[in-house]
């Protein structure tokens, strides 16, 4: 028989059982436990009220002799122990669960940020946050229900041997039923149940996607009168997932009730194979069976789940496939820079113009190994700002330590100050500590920006690449920024590339290059002082 090859996946999660084993075992255990005592309990109790009853009605001598303690003991017994044993397994197996996903959520975040540009950057907000949560809360389950075998295998082997003191016909009366039940919920989760719960996973992202995209673009949505039409796109999405949810709902029934009915007659089979033995023994093998087969429901329910869990493994493999970057490691000396066939030495400062289009934004993400083509150095040279630079829901602070995790509130003013915005960040309840919302929404487009800037201004490299850092604001604070950004270069000696159609910030760079709207593939580049622009 053909081995299946191991994916990045299952590695991952054989890691965190590894590094959860002795929770498991406890899960495991108490699983074991609650199986066999929830069997034993309901068929000691059945045998007890009819032999109870049984004495009773033979007679005052007969019932006197009738034992009442011991089994009356071992039902609370038992009672005492299937309490404990089920907190016991909850807390162990979602404690496992729980600790292992805060492990592998981590691991495809870092999976899906190694992977090629191409990929990585072609994934929605909305597709990314369904892989990190949806699909990952799905991978729960190859934990919790982890212990359901057993437990299953407890219960099962608990009623045999109850069922032996009414003779051999319950016994494979119960066999035969749980067999059935195993048969039958594998065959009707693989036929209803696996394609209903793959399309829930899809449906879910879906609404994401669309959720994520439109209200990113509320504003224009208002501004132009399409509530109604987002709206109703919103509405379809969900009555799609709601769909989905129901044939879900569907196959689970089907899959409940063929388990009923398996139970009811393993019930009916078992008391009758046990009627010989006697009343109390016929009692007992009834409720025994009813047990055995109830013990099967966790393993019918992971058959039920399959198909959310393997859609959610397919593609979260899809991710897990690119290894994790090892961290950056610093620098050892200040590099070179290479642009088209132009070197930069440290320290040195060049503007990059032309009209829009002409590929100014690629050159600098291809610089930062964001294309397809591979980057001249590692990332760890470059702070960027970004042409369309996001913030994260969150406080100002929280937003700038994204570049510097450890910078010191010090620091984080100093940045401020030269982005020109520290003013507008005292004036603000809590300061460093007020918090933005959603992308920055408390704060206006020209807040937003400087913000950003000063996130690219605390990062320790050597190179600083600003696409458009004064796009958006007036003359008077573009000329306060310019002022913060020569005195910060002055101050570090950091090397600029700047992007700008404004001819303000280009004066602070010793040369320009001009792209010209047929770019590199005509001439090479021709580099010039800012006054005497060539084009490329």
């Amino acid at each position: 028989m053909k081995k299946t090859a191991s994916t990045p996946l299952d590695d991952l999660i054989r890691v965190q059982k590894r590094a959860h084993a002795g929770n498991l075992r406890l899960a495991i255990l108490s699983a074991v436990v609650v199986g066999a005592a929830s069997t034993l309990l309901l068929g000691l109790s059945g045998w007890f009220i009819v032999a109870s009853a049984a004495a009773g009605a033979a007679g005052l001598a007969a019932a006197h002799a009738f034992n009442v303690l011991l089994p009356s003991a071992g039902i609370r017994l038992l009672a005492i122990l299937r309490t404990v044993a089920r907190y016991g397994e909850r807390l162990a197996g979602h404690a496992a669960a729980l600790r292992a996903l805060a492990a592998i959520r981590p691991a495809v975040f870092a999976s899906l940020a190694a992977a090629p540009p191409a990929e990585s950057l072609a994934l929605s907000r909305g597709e990314a946050s369904a892989r990190l949560v949806q699909d990952v809360d799905a991978v729960e389950t190859r934990f919790v229900r982890l212990s359901a075998p057993w437990s299953a295998v407890a219960g099962l082997g608990a009623g045999l041997f109850l069922t032996a003191f009414a003779g051999w016909g319950p016994s494979l009366v119960i066999l035969a039923a749980a067999g059935a039940a195993i048969l039958s919920a594998r065959a009707l989760a693989r036929r209803y149940s696996a394609p209903a719960r793959a399309a829930v996973q899809t449906k879910v992202g879906a609404l994401k996607d669309s959720a994520a995209a439109l209200v990113s673009a509320s504003a224009e949505l208002r501004a132009y009168g399409l509530e109604a039409w987002a709206g109703e796109t919103l509405n379809q999405r969900a009555a799609d997932l709601e769909a989905a949810r129901l044939t879900a709902a569907r196959a689970q029934g089907l899959v409940l009730a063929s388990q009923a009915a398996i139970l009811g007659a393993a019930v009916a089979g078992a008391m009758a194979a046990a009627a010989p033995a006697g009343a109390p023994l016929a009692a007992l093998a009834g409720l025994a069976a009813a047990m055995s087969v109830e013990a099967l429901a966790g393993v019918a329910h992971a058959f039920d789940q399959d198909g959310a869990a393997r859609e959610a493994r397919d593609r979260l493999n899809a991710l897990l496939r690119h290894p994790p970057r090892a961290p950056a490691k610093p620098l050892a000396e200040t590099p070179s820079l290479s642009i088209l066939d132009q070197t930069l030495q440290p320290g040195e400062r060049l503007a990059i113009v032309g009209p829009s289009g002409c590929g100014k934004t690629t050159l600098v993400e291809t610089l930062l190994g964001l294309r397809a083509a591979p980057a001249p150095l590692p990332r760890a040279a470059f702070a960027w700002l970004p042409q369309d630079a996001g913030l994260i829901a969150g406080t100002v602070r929280e937003n700038l330590r994204l570049a510097a995790p450890q910078a010191s509130d010090a620091a984080l003013w100093e940045a401020l100050e030269d982005a020109g915005l520290a003013d507008r960040v005292r004036a603000a309840p809590g300061e460093l500590s007020a918090y933005l919302g959603d992308d920055g929404e408390r704060l206006s487009g020209g807040e937003r920006r400087r913000l950003a800037l000063a996130r690219a201004y605390l990062r320790p490299a050597p190179w600083l690449l600003l696409d458009e850092p004064t796009e958006g604001l007036d003359s008077a604070t573009e000329a306060r920024v310019i002022e913060g950004l020569e005195r910060r270069l002055a101050r570090t000696g950091q090397g600029l590339v700047l992007i700008s159609h404004r001819p303000a910030p280009t004066r602070l760079c010793g040369r320009a290059l001009r792209l010209g709207e047929a770019c590199a593939h005509e001439k090479g580049p021709t580099v010039e002082p800012p006054g005497l622009v060539a084009t490329l």
